[in-house]
């Protein structure tokens, strides 16, 4: 039953429709807390060992926080694995030849496409720079995130990866939200402006809301 759902369509729709309002809710819960970096390195470097700490003493250090980073592999996994079959499958159903120039894909449909494909490249690159420390400028400091985010958006390249992958976000949750809406069967004649309105405020309050770091940063508000 499960892989009959799976192999089709629809399924896949709905996989990519679930897997992406849970990332959809981490995001927003994840911007809020890069904000606290507004109030100082000791309020933000408190929240990082928090996030280390919930559920204590009931789970241990940094259970929940890995249970938190499973969810959202499997779910960008999921996620990436029905777009790409979902796209494979549309070009196999295309006939070889048209009669007449067939016209181009959507602009939203080529956003979602590049867009997907520079936020999972943006990821990796994230978790190199603040994660693990591998590719971090200035010397990686484990147990000061306040000052690993000011050495990363220190350099020009660090600014321009961040803000380049925040606009490709912030299109990719506009038109995601959207079609998660349709494919969960939310959408409907009376609900579709409230759903447009709530794709629009949700896509430019978090790429206004992530970008505003690197701005801080360099302007100086955050050092």
């Amino acid at each position: 039953m499960t892989r009959t759902i799976w192999d089709s369509s629809v399924g896949k729709k709905t996989v990519m429709a679930v897997s992406g309002l849970i990332m959809l809710l981490y995001l927003v819960v994840h911007m809020l807390g890069n904000l606290k970096i507004f109030f100082g390195s000791g309020e933000f470097n408190h929240y990082a060992h928090w996030l280390r700490t919930i559920g204590e003493p009931f789970m241990h250090y940094e259970w929940t926080l890995w249970v938190i980073r499973v969810v959202l592999l499997v779910a960008v996994i999921a996620h990436a694995t029905s777009a790409y079959q979902l796209s494979r499958r549309d070009i196999k159903a295309r006939p070889s030849k048209y009669v007449h120039k067939r016209s181009r894909a959507s602009y939203a449909t080529r956003t979602m496409r590049w867009g997907g494909i520079i936020l999972g490249l943006f990821i990796v690159w994230h978790i190199l720079d603040l994660t693990t420390g591998t590719v971090h400028p200035g010397g990686f400091q484990s147990g000061h995130p306040y000052q690993n985010v000011i050495d990363t958006f220190s350099t020009w390249y660090g600014n321009v990866i961040y803000i380049v992958a925040m606009l490709a976000l912030g299109l990719h949750v506009r038109h995601g939200f959207w079609s998660a809406a349709q494919t969960l069967g939310v959408g409907s004649r009376n609900r579709d402006r409230v759903l447009k309105t709530i794709a629009n405020v949700l896509a430019l309050v978090l790429t206004v809301g992530f970008i505003s770091v690197p701005v801080g940063v360099m302007t100086g508000l955050v050092s």
